[in-house]
This record gives structure tokens, C-alpha cells and sequence, in this order.
């Protein structure tokens, strides 16, 4: 069925056509464009990202070299960098917003029953962000400090196959707190998130949303102990207490009751203190819903290692959030692929095998089941655990 076909076009098969071209219509992406479509350029920005390019110029340098098979990649329009530089900075980046979406619920959908190491029922999503450093000369709109600039990558992470289900691009200098009031909540769900995101007020609708959240304790809090359950200190746990909130502003943004719990994590030697408004899950069991945050983390450094999100073809802001969109739809797209081959690689074999054999006119899972790569080393295998 795929005689004949590169490894290139056999991945963009898994892409859905019909969503993809809603979007662009959505956003008038075609409109009075004669060749080098909305099409043409996912496709280009997509080999950049599987290829690992440096640049624009390193785009066009590859599929130029590679011009009698772009055809067969399905990439229709002429490869130039001054066509790509355009599309980049025009084209509205809500089209590939839309379309990774797209993507993002296919693959929730594919991951739904997957375990992440603890045996819940409800969705656990951790939620998290990055900061891109960026040149303000060259990106005057990226505002963070006074003589540097930022974009911030806002995720929420689904811990059952880690998949980034919202995601939002914003300047460096917008608060992560702020993110709370853009999400759309899930009633049942679990919410994980650093003391970044302590805001009383907010997590208060989170609560009346009928969702539950654990965090962080801030270490000035100030709150009064309504009863003390007990608790197995052997197990590391100090306390395990219901609590309201002491001061007028605190009281009045969380009127209602909260859980603190007290645990010393001997590993780090050092006394974490959570809070959460989860009443019926073992005091352990909240702990180690919050030491799952820590793969948002992974997930934010595999992604910076293994896609292009820290060097940038383009300068205007629309330039970047489009090549975020896109290297995050191929990181869904990947996951998607993994799942539907039943493949056991890490998504780093996969990215390494597909990058050296994106000409080969092979079956996909032939090439990727017949290959073996050495993974890069000890540390970075350990980092990749969570997407094994």
C-alpha cells in the first residue's frame, strides 16, 4: 500500500485533511494565493522540525537538493525562503492553533485509558509554563524584562499519555496565575500546579467548578487548624489537617475549608507542604499526585531538546507562535502515530529514526520497527521515561 511512498508523506497521511482545510478556510489562509499554500507550508515547517533545521535558508537548501522528492512529500507550491518568510509572517497563526487542537483531541482520545503509575480514576492535568528567551531588538513585541525579551509557553498537561490538551503563547512578562482565568474547567478533574499559581480568589472557582487542585503551600500562609487527622509518620508524613484561611482578604477569596498536608521528602531533605480541596484521597496519595507535576517539566525540556522552539525562522510575533503551533502538532502527530502502530519506542527513537529516513520510500512501521537507535544517553532515557 505505501510501495513507492517516502516515510515523509506515510506521516502526513495520520494527518486529518478535512479539519486542516476547516482551519484555513476559518481564517481565509488561502485567499489569493497562487501557489506555496497553507498546505505547502505546514508541510515545510513540519520537515523543519522533523529535519532539525537551523534556518530558513537551511530549509530551502534541503528541499531544493531534495526537489524531484517534494513532489512525492506532497509539497505542491515553490521552495524559497522569501515564500516562507512570508507565509510565516502573514499567514494567522490561529490556523495551525486550531488545527494542533484538532490534533490534541484525537490523541486524548487515543490515550484515554492509559495508566500514568497511579491507579485514578479522574484526569490528572498538570499545568505549568516556559519562558523562551528571546532578543528584544530583534523581537521588540516579546516584552519581559527591560533589556530582554520572552515569550511564555502555557501548558496544560494530560499526565495519560502527556498530551499538551491547551496551550497558551503569551509575553514573557504575563503572569502564570493569569492563565487560571483563561482555562476551561473540568468538572472531576485533579489539578496540579506550583505556588506560581496560589491565588486564593481563583482557586476558589476552580473549587465551585467542582474541580480539585493540589499545590503548594506558600510559607507565610496564615490559616487556623480545624481538626487533625491521624497519620503514619513512618511513611514521611508530619500532618495531615482541615483548615481555613486566617486574614480578611485570604477568608474572603477562599471562604471554605482546605486540606494541608505536611510531608518530608527524604530525597530532597526537605519539608513540602501541600494544599488541596480534596478530602477523600490518602494524604500519600496527595503527594504523589504532586510529584507528577514534575513531568510538565520533562515534558517542557524534551520538547525544547528534540523541536525547534528555541531558534526561530522569523521575528514577528505571528512568525512564532506559528512555528510553536506547528512543532507542537508534530509532537501530538507523533504520539498519535505511536499509539496507532502499537510502537514501543520513546518518542525520541521515533523522532531520531524518522529524521534519517524521511526520503526512504519504506513502510512506516517497517522502518520504524526494524531500526534500532542508541538512545542518547542515561540522562536524557530518564528523561524520556514518561513517554515510553
Amino acid at each position: 500500500m505505501n510501495s513507492g511512498r517516502t516515510i515523509f508523506s506515510q506521516i502526513m497521511d495520520y494527518l486529518p485533511m478535512y479539519e486542516f482545510r476547516q482551519c484555513v478556510e476559518r481564517y481565509s489562509g488561502n485567499y489569493k494565493i497562487k501557489s506555496f499554500s497553507c498546505w505547502d507550508q505546514f508541510l515545510s515547517m513540519a520537515f523543519a522540525q522533523l529535519t532539525y533545521r537551523e534556518s530558513l535558508r537551511d530549509i530551502q537548501a534541503c528541499l531544493r537538493a531534495a526537489k524531484q522528492k517534494t513532489y512525492h512529500m506532497g509539497i505542491r507550491g515553490k521552495i524559497s525562503r522569501n515564500t516562507l518568510a512570508h507565509a510565516n509572517q502573514t499567514r494567522d497563526w490561529r490556523i495551525y492553533a486550531d488545527f494542533a487542537q484538532t490534533l490534541i483531541g484525537k490523541a486524548k482520545q487515543l490515550y484515554a485509558n492509559d495508566s500514568f503509575g497511579m491507579e485514578l480514576e479522574q484526569t490528572i492535568y498538570a499545568l505549568d509554563s516556559t519562558t523562551i528567551d528571546l532578543c528584544l531588538s530583534l523581537f521588540p513585541w516579546a516584552t519581559f524584562r527591560k533589556h530582554k525579551g520572552a515569550v511564555k509557553l502555557h501548558t496544560l498537561l494530560d499526565l495519560r499519555g502527556n498530551i499538551p490538551t491547551i496551550a497558551f503563547i503569551t509575553s514573557g512578562k504575563v503572569h502564570e496565575v493569569n492563565i487560571l482565568d483563561k482555562l476551561p474547567i473540568e468538572a472531576g478533574a485533579i489539578y496540579i500546579m506550583d505556588r506560581g499559581y496560589l491565588d486564593y480568589a481563583r482557586l476558589y472557582k476552580l473549587h465551585q467548578s467542582s474541580a480539585y487542585f493540589v499545590t503548594r503551600a506558600k510559607n507565610n500562609a496564615r490559616y487556623h487548624r480545624r481538626y487533625y487527622q491521624k497519620i503514619d509518620k513512618t511513611s514521611g508524613l508530619k500532618s495531615d489537617q482541615i483548615i481555613t484561611l486566617h486574614g480578611y482578604y485570604a477568608k474572603k477569596d477562599y471562604p471554605e475549608r482546605l486540606r494541608r498536608i505536611a510531608y518530608y521528602d527524604e530525597k530532597q531533605n526537605k519539608k513540602l507542604v501541600f494544599l488541596t480541596n480534596n478530602f477523600t484521597l490518602p494524604a500519600l496519595t496527595i503527594t504523589e499526585i504532586y510529584r507528577k507535576r514534575w513531568q510538565i517539566e520533562l515534558f517542557f525540556k524534551w520538547i525544547k531538546q528534540h523541536l525547534r522552539i528555541k531558534a526561530f525562522y522569523g521575528t514577528s510575533e505571528n512568525a512564532v507562535k506559528t512555528q510553536i503551533w506547528i512543532a507542537i502538532s508534530v509532537y501530538v502527530l507523533v504520539a498519535i502515530i505511536k499509539k496507532q502502530l502499537n510502537l514501543e519506542q520513546s518518542l525520541y527513537t521515533i523522532l531520531q529514526i524518522v529524521s534519517v529516513t524521511l526520503f526512504e520510500k519504506i513502510p512506516l512501521l517497517q522502518a520504524l520497527a526494524d531500526t534500532e537507535v542508541q538512545e542518547e544517553n542515561t540522562i536524557i532515557n530518564n528523561q524520556l521515561n514518561l513517554f515510553n
